[in-house]
């Protein structure tokens, strides 16, 4: 009996010893696994660096739209030289009244007119019509027949009216120019009609009134000058030159042989004429 409950006892501890062993080993794996195991991926958070802010250099402005060939380019010129001429001859013009040589400056209108005229249909012809040909030409308009031509008004009236009243004239007509000017910049365009007396036809009248000499009293050119302002800064439609060409050939002789006969009658005339048709289609529209 004593033999046999040694050998269950011994039994029994190799079966407790093998468990315990079993279970260490098993502790001993968990924890090494514990140890071992390798960590969670932790997901990439983007990291945004943030450059420092560098202003942008405006783009460099195209004075000449389109293409810029050499042969754009040299069109370009031309027509802005034309520009460069007319304002020139106006300066010039100031100059030549100041010194009292009054036709001479008068001439000088007369060729800023034709400049002003030409820069325009070269501008047309040649495709190199810009914004900033528009803006030149017209402080260049501004010079010559905004300022010019009231110099030499003023200087071929100071003989025959008040100074004070031929400065006011005179000062009336640069104002109004300056308004006319200004409103033909931001109004729409008409193919047909001005809407006002441009400024450029105002100068010619001016110049050519002191270049022929019109023999007419000073209160008369006075009042004169002061109706050619008014009608720069009116609203009354008058014709283009495109239209004016289109009229009947016989219409379009009798100012030749007016001018033939009577020159200053004729320019006097032809000046009255156009300036009532701006009334008369005015007039003419309003009851349409």
């Amino acid at each position: 009996m004593r033999r046999g409950g040694t050998l269950a006892r011994q039994a029994l501890l190799v079966r407790v010893g093998r468990r315990s062993a079993e279970t260490g080993r098993a502790a001993t794996a968990t924890r090494a696994e514990v140890l071992y195991t390798p960590a969670l991926a932790v997901p990439a958070v983007p990291v945004t660096v943030t450059k420092p802010e560098v202003e942008a250099e405006p783009d460099a402005i195209s004075l000449l739209p389109g293409e810029h060939t050499i042969s754009r380019k040299a069109s370009f010129a031309l027509v802005n030289a034309c520009t460069l001429a007319s304002l020139a001859l106006g300066l010039m013009a100031i100059f030549l009244a100041m010194d009292g040589d009054v036709r001479i400056a008068a001439a000088c209108l007369v060729a800023c007119v034709a400049f002003d005229g030409l820069d325009g249909a070269l501008a047309r012809k040649l495709g190199v019509s810009s914004p900033f040909g528009a803006q030149m030409d017209s402080l260049a308009d501004m010079c010559s027949f905004g300022l010019a031509a009231p110099v030499v008004v003023y200087a071929s009236l100071a003989d025959s009216v008040p100074p004070a009243a031929a400065a006011v004239a005179c000062a009336f007509v640069a104002g109004c120019a300056a308004i006319r000017l200004a409103r033909f910049n931001v109004s729409p365009k008409d193919g047909r009609f001005f809407s006002g007396v441009p400024t450029t036809l105002v100068a010619a009248v001016l110049a050519l009134t002191v270049l022929i000499g019109l023999d007419l009293p000073g209160v008369v050119l006075l009042g004169g000058v002061t109706l050619l302002a008014f009608a720069m800064v009116s609203s009354f439609p008058y014709a283009k030159l495109a239209r004016i060409v289109k009229l009947p050939p016989w219409l379009l002789l009798l100012p030749i042989v007016g001018a033939l006969i009577q020159p200053q009658m004729a320019f006097v005339l032809i000046v009255a004429t156009y300036l009532a048709s701006g009334p008369v289609l005015w007039m003419r529209a309003k009851r349409v």
